[in-house]
């Protein structure tokens, strides 16, 4: 068996059959990624018969003055449990990138190790742990098991069951969100090319604005790029029905008041006082909002679409606007048009520090409050052809420099 350089339509065939296929193991992602100043390579394993029996891509690019580094996106599409196949794979993979100046290539496999107990946040792992020893056997150098986002993929992934996802599953405070934008005259709709500035100028990202157009244009028709606005006509409307029956509740409670001297009457007056002039400052938001910004984008995401699974690849909202919880309304409204298509919803990147108070806190909360299942990934490997080069990439910094996403 060789490596042999495979066309994109083998390729492609080959990745309808493969258990571990994915959008990042695609022709349209290897297009994105070489706007991004990538070269890029389908291989596959051949047998004597032609019989591709392992594929992936393979992007590359020059490291330092003479080597070169690849990465295959999401791992190698093979069977990591055959213990012969993957031996041979790796070591044609050596001898065809060592030829090429090589000193390694990065894999990051969508292997599930475990799920996260979401009450007491415990790893329960499963038998693919055992994969983590068995690379390492093969050749593979594992990586630093990483907690955050310092990695090109996150390690722990949040999916949500589509077919069983509703409101009711989420937690108290997403539905209590996702309730309460959905009275604001939020309304989804697609995106076009020109949108894309609006979307970026609401991301904390240190990406150019080129790449979020190049997602757009290499993806085409298996990217659906979703924006939330506002229709203040609609959003003064309920606003004014809230308003109206909560002063309706008030006039109540001012009556039980005069009648009764509990502290929890007066507490419920006290209460409703307190929300009357909340709504009042929302309807003047509205107000000046329908005056001066209606049809305001105040969320985007671009959904990759792959199989029976859709991907949330990069979201935002506007926090200018962070009472409408449009963030919310965005994730709650993809649920719901996707749910008749396909199976699994997958809403990225979750940190590993479950229980501490840290910087994504906040993003963790907000995630888990949709009820996702959290699964974590097997982690990083480096296949390395020449350890003296690997070394010095490691000594100098350079390996720092271009993967650590934290810097």
């Amino acid at each position: 068996m060789k490596i042999k350089e495979l066309t994109i339509q083998a390729f492609s065939e080959f990745t309808k059959n493969s258990p571990l296929k994915n959008y990042m193991q695609t022709e349209e992602y290897a297009r994105l990624m070489g706007e991004e100043k990538y070269n890029y390579d389908y291989v596959g394993l051949v047998d004597s018969t032609g019989l591709i029996r392992a594929a992936s891509l393979i992007l590359w690019k020059r490291i330092g003055f003479s080597t070169r580094y690849g990465y295959a996106p999401k791992g190698f599409l093979v069977n990591y449990y055959d213990e012969e196949l993957i031996k041979v794979f790796t070591e044609e993979l050596k001898n065809y990138y060592a030829k090429k100046n090589f000193t390694f290539i990065k894999i990051n496999p969508e292997i599930v190790v475990a799920e996260i107990d979401k009450k007491t946040f415990e790893a329960k792992t499963n038998p693919n742990i055992k994969l983590k020893q068995d690379l390492q056997r093969y050749g593979f150098l594992k990586l630093k098991d990483n907690l955050y986002f310092e990695s090109i993929n996150p390690r722990y992934n949040a999916y949500i069951d589509l077919k069983n996802s509703n409101l009711n599953r989420y937690s108290k405070v997403n539905r209590n969100k996702v309730r309460n934008s959905r009275r604001k005259g939020l309304y989804i709709e697609k995106g076009t090319k020109e949108d894309i500035e609006a979307f970026y100028k609401m991301l904390d990202t240190k990406e150019n604005l080129s790449y979020y157009r190049n997602i757009f244009n290499t993806f085409n028709d298996k990217i659906d790029f979703l924006l939330v606005k506002v229709n203040y006509e609609n959003y003064i409307k309920n606003t004014q029905t809230l308003y109206e029956q909560e002063e309706n509740r008030n006039n109540l409670y001012n009556e039980i008041i005069h009648r009764s001297n509990k502290i929890s009457d007066l507490h419920r007056k006290m209460a409703s006082d307190s929300l009357l002039e909340s709504i009042k400052v929302e309807i003047l938001d509205a107000t000046e909002g329908l005056r001066n910004k209606n049809n305001t984008i105040v969320a985007a995401a671009f959904v990759v679409k792959y199989d029976n699974r859709v991907h949330v690849i990069e979201s935002a909202y506007d926090k200018n606007y962070k009472n409408l919880n449009a963030n919310y309304f965005l994730y709650d409204s993809i649920i719901k048009n996707y749910k008749d298509d396909f199976e699994f919803l997958d809403i990225g990147g979750v940190v590993g520090d479950f229980k501490k108070q840290n910087a994504y806190s906040g993003l963790n909360r907000f995630k888990l409050g949709f009820a996702p299942k959290i699964y974590e990934f097997i982690g990083e490997f480096d296949l390395i052809f020449n350890r003296m080069a690997y070394d010095n990439l490691l000594l100098t910094g350079r390996l720092a420099n271009e993967f650590n996403k934290n810097d």
